[in-house]
């Protein structure tokens, strides 16, 4: 069994004495794991670095083994953003997720391109925690677990959306949450395409996003908590 593609690399671990196994996220092929010979080796170690662009060859015996990588640098990302404390926060919570919540060797093409460019944009904007919680938005829709913010679940309106219910995922206005309001979480504008998005937004949008990822995704895949990873860059955002 053997196939070629070119992935992000999502995670590095040791395998014996010079070997290790590293996830790829790849278009065709998903979430997969491999033992790379020799990957703690001077030439190899420096490239396998969580985030980096790499193509890659699988192959084993069986589809069913954990299989064999050999593997190429496309382009690093960690490099460009190791002077950046939030930026590399932010490489590390994406990169985390997808291993968290991408089931294995299932194909998600376009959470793939999402990721993907997300993490170029790390080093080029300073904008990119705006991109970042549309991702996990996107995320959760692309596992299933979409949040519905077209209209008031409880008025049908468009208008004044500034709720999101925790039982349901769907937007409440103001007026639809009455004496509940302080039941259900925030919606920031900036959720919905609309106005600018501050530091406050964001984290607002965020605590959305990982009450969802926590109490829906999360219980899917085994009852996991969320990767300290994604803790870690919220924290950098507060401050």
């Amino acid at each position: 069994m053997e196939w070629r593609d070119q992935g992000t690399l999502l995670s590095v671990r040791r395998h014996g004495e010079t070997s290790v196994i590293i996830d790829v996220f790849t278009p065709s092929k998903g979430r997969f794991a491999g033992v790379v010979r020799g990957g703690t080796s001077r030439k190899l170690a420096p490239i396998l670095q969580p985030g980096a662009e790499l193509s890659v060859a699988w192959r084993a015996r069986l589809e069913a083994h954990l299989g064999a990588f050999t593997v190429e640098p496309v382009r690093t990302r960690a490099a460009l953003v190791m002077g950046d404390r939030l930026a590399l926060a932010g490489l590390n919570a994406i990169t985390a997720l997808l291993g968290f919540c991408v089931p294995e060797r299932e194909p998600h093409p376009s959470i793939h391109q999402s990721s993907s460019n997300l993490l170029d944009l790390l080093s080029k904007t300073d904008a990119w925690p705006l991109a970042y919680l549309r991702w996990e938005a996107d995320l959760l829709e692309e596992m299933g677990y979409g949040l519905d913010l077209r209209r008031c679940a409880v008025t049908g309106s468009r208008d004044n959306l500034v709720f999101v219910s925790p039982k349901s995922g769907k937007a409440v206005s103001r007026e639809g949450a009455g004496e509940w309001a302080d039941r259900l979480l925030p919606l920031p504008q900036c959720m919905l395409g609309q106005g600018p998005a501050s530091d406050a937004d964001i984290l607002d949008g965020l605590r959305t996003t990982g009450y969802f990822l926590a109490n829906g995704l999360a219980a899917s895949v085994g009852d996991r908590p969320l990767p300290a990873a994604r803790q870690r860059l919220i924290d950098l955002l507060a401050r």
